[in-house]
């Protein structure tokens, strides 16, 4: 349909470190998966502070790392599944726990406090990944095991006073997710459906007219999302091993080839220009970069 875009290499920024690979430590959240069994560790949620500190998690045995020097450190190890991670106007970092919901994490003292466990009395499926709005409005997706054959995954919106609303529900396995630069949309990856979804956002807080903005193929379909300042969107594509980078009428202009594995499964902007793309790579435990030409817009609350 389209022509193939220009592809591009990474390189490794960060490797998992063999001390910290606890492939013989049992993991409830791979006990939960279809076919997972023993893990060394599932990097996901890279995220950058305002002050340039980096950070991602382990979804497997609830660890958040500070990448240091290209090194990894352990910021905070506790009973949870994080697994993305954004950073609020004053510092804290929110976290989209599986486990036990929406979570904080305080960078200065690695703390990590429960905010939101579940709606109306209800646990949450398991939430996955979140983005702010400059307004404050925190969006998060609740895939649990979600999929085309019980689409019950759901989106919703923390609104800056703290209200909690379900924003779309019978998705099959929302997953990353982020907002035009307009913020009149949350383009939304829904790993199951092999998709991205446009969701137009109504000045009532409500949405019309939902629907697939760009249909992929292969791998286990996207994950992570982000966007840069001229409107491209990124795609993670685990189980494909790239990041496929989107115009705004999604048309794909780059991929960005894994140079070490297939679970290509976050991704984030960093380094003084934010021009570099950071990408979390499962299977090999890495963190790889690229260099791009447009820098990535700054996803946290800045209102």
């Amino acid at each position: 349909m389209f022509p193939e875009p220009q592809r591009l290499q990474t390189k490794i920024f960060a490797e998992l470190p063999e001390e910290l690979r606890l492939s013989h430590r049992p993991s409830a959240w791979a006990d939960g998966q279809p076919n997972v069994g023993a893990i060394h560790s599932l990097l996901e949620g890279p995220c950058f502070t305002r002050d340039g500190r980096f950070f991602c998690v382990d979804v497997a045995h609830g660890r958040i790392f500070e990448i240091v020097d290209g090194r990894f450190q352990v910021a905070a190890n506790y009973d949870g599944a994080p697994n993305g991670m954004c950073v609020h106007k004053d510092g804290r970092i929110f976290v989209a726990d599986f486990k036990n919901g929406l979570m904080s994490f305080d960078p200065e003292d690695g703390s990590v406090t429960p905010l939101i466990d579940g709606y109306q009395s209800e646990c949450f499926l398991g939430v996955n990944d979140l983005t702010f709005a400059g307004n404050g409005d925190l969006y998060f997706t609740d895939q649990g095991l979600s999929g085309l054959h019980e689409s019950s995954g759901r989106v919703f919106r923390l609104d800056a006073d703290g209200e909690l609303s379900v924003l779309l529900n019978n998705i099959p396995s929302p997953n990353g997710l982020v907002l035009n630069r307009q913020q009149t949309e949350l383009y939304l990856g829904v790993t199951r459906d092999n998709s991205i979804w446009r969701i137009p956002l109504l000045a009532d807080g409500g949405v019309s007219k939902v629907g697939r903005f760009i249909q992929m193929s292969g791998g286990q379909g996207p994950d992570g999302l982000a966007i840069d300042s001229a409107g491209n969107i990124f795609v993670a594509h685990v189980g494909l091993g790239c990041v496929w980078a989107f115009n705004p009428h999604g048309e794909p202009i780059l991929r960005i080839d894994s140079c070490v594995g297939r679970g290509t499964t976050n991704i984030a902007f960093g380094g003084v220009d934010r021009k570099t793309l950071f990408i979390t790579e499962a299977e090999s435990g890495c963190i790889m970069m690229a260099t791009l030409d447009t820098p990535g817009e700054l996803i946290f609350s800045h209102y």
